[in-house]
């Protein structure tokens, strides 16, 4: 028997007597039906239902958020190595950090507390400075990205251009969406789609049962969550008077869209595109699950990227690199990270808090809440810095200036708290990017 099949082998006599006591919908997938070489863990006995994903509370959302990976019909990404070569570990790492936030001086302990953080991990010139988990999680936990995956995807487009395999960002999404001909999509140019400024209609609410979010968490639940989804996103109308490209809102199905041209376009599921392009080129530590709404065909391209903290570092520091490889091989065209983060400037990208627009191609601009003259430097370093952003609290934070990279996963009560919680963690960052320097 292989290393691997032995492997498989002790998975599956884990699992048995784990799933016999799991909760009354089994898991669409488990370590042996992804044939995964390492079980992630911790291994919850009782996983909360999917369709429930926007009302769990408390321990189930972090329960939730960890197997979201078994919650799915899900495609695998792999490795290409053996075994992962280990983050160097930096040579003076970062013991605490002190910031300003609504008033308060607060420090590293508070932050992981009143970020309720699942995982923090921190590089400094690639190398760690500072690893955290938190509620039983380990460095083999795949904790679920929710949104920070349209930041993978929009990577991934990038690649796909640089192939041309997708020939512009400026193409029409029917030349590789022709179904959606005759459609509120028709006329929506790939740029409008991954800048969310398609003008078709959307109601993102998390915490409104009616809104075409939650159809989309009921649809992705269901047992033909294809079919379901494309009739909900296909259906929708534009909004009244608003051409594509005049405003920016925030569009879940729109997003999935672009994953779909994507898929289109190479003839691949993204997880596939990722496993042959990135995943397995680099070393990474640990195979992932994206999230499948036909397995080996269709990924779901709004979120479903699941993987380990550490891995998630990788993939922040081959952006931070510019779109290049460890060994330096190119992949992204090179003006791709800075087309990528140009904020574009329309009404609901543009605010009081972000004259110059918040959202490029599916990354943020996340200027926190600096105090009065920002002693701190905050807004310094946010307009040099990038974000990928998710809901309760996922996040990758880039600075490529300062060669800073952070990653947290956390198990926030709400999806968008509206306490400032989603700022503190921009105030953080640049403390954190000024203790590293």
């Amino acid at each position: 028997m292989s290393i691997r099949n032995f492997i498989r082998a002790c998975c599956v006599a884990f699992l048995l007597p784990a799933l016999a006591h799991a909760s009354v919908d089994a898991p669409a997938s488990d370590c042996f039906s992804l044939q995964l070489a390492e079980c992630p863990a911790p291994f919850d006995a009782q996983i909360p239902a999917a369709g429930a994903m926007l009302s769990w509370q408390g321990e189930d959302r972090v329960v939730g958020l960890r197997n979201t990976w078994r919650m799915y019909p899900g495609d695998v990404f792999r490795t290409g190595h053996a075994a992962g070569s280990p983050l160097p570990r930096a040579g003076h790492p970062l013991d605490d950090v002190h910031y300003q936030f609504a008033g308060r001086a607060r420090d590293l302990p508070s932050y992981l507390a009143h970020q309720r953080v699942a995982g923090l991990l921190l590089l400094k010139d690639g190398q760690v400075a500072f690893e955290y988990y938190g509620f039983g999680n380990t460095a083999s936990t795949l904790w679920t990205s929710r949104s920070v995956a349209k930041s993978v995807v929009s990577t991934l487009v990038g690649i796909a251009i640089q192939e041309g395999r997708i020939h512009a960002i400026d193409d029409p999404i029917v030349q590789y969406l022709p179904e959606l001909k005759g459609t509120a999509w028709d006329g929506v140019t790939l740029r409008q789609l991954i800048t969310h400024t398609s003008g078709v209609a959307w109601n993102e609410q998390y915490d409104d049962p009616n809104s075409d979010f939650s159809a989309l968490t009921q649809c992705e639940a269901g047992t033909d969550p294809y079919p379901c989804i494309m009739r909900l996103v296909s259906s929708r109308p534009r909004r009244a008077g608003v051409a594509p490209g005049a405003a920016w809102s925030y569009n879940t199905g729109g997003a999935w869209l672009v994953g779909r041209v994507l898929e289109e376009a190479t003839g691949m599921p993204i997880a596939r595109y990722l496993e042959s392009r990135l995943w397995s080129r680099e070393p990474m530590e640990r195979e992932g699950v994206w999230q499948a709404l036909v397995p080996g065909s269709i990924d779901m391209g709004g979120h479903g990227f699941n993987a380990s903290l550490r891995d998630w570092a990788r993939f922040a520091l081959f952006v931070e690199r510019g779109g290049k490889l460890s060994d330096g091989t190119q992949l992204l065209p090179p003006q791709w990270i800075k087309d990528a983060t140009t904020w574009v400037r329309v009404p609901g990208s543009v605010t009081p808090q972000t004259p110059d627009g918040q959202y490029g191609f599916q990354w943020w601009f996340s200027p926190g809440q600096p105090a009065a003259g920002d002693p701190a430097g905050v807004l310094a370093v946010a307009r040099h810095s990038f974000w990928a952003e998710g809901i309760y609290g996922q996040a990758i934070a880039i600075d490529p200036v300062d060669h800073v990279v952070m990653v947290q996963w956390s198990a926030w009560p709400a999806a968008v708290p509206d306490d400032g919680t989603e700022e503190e963690q921009a105030n953080f960052f640049a403390s954190a990017v000024a203790a590293l320097r």
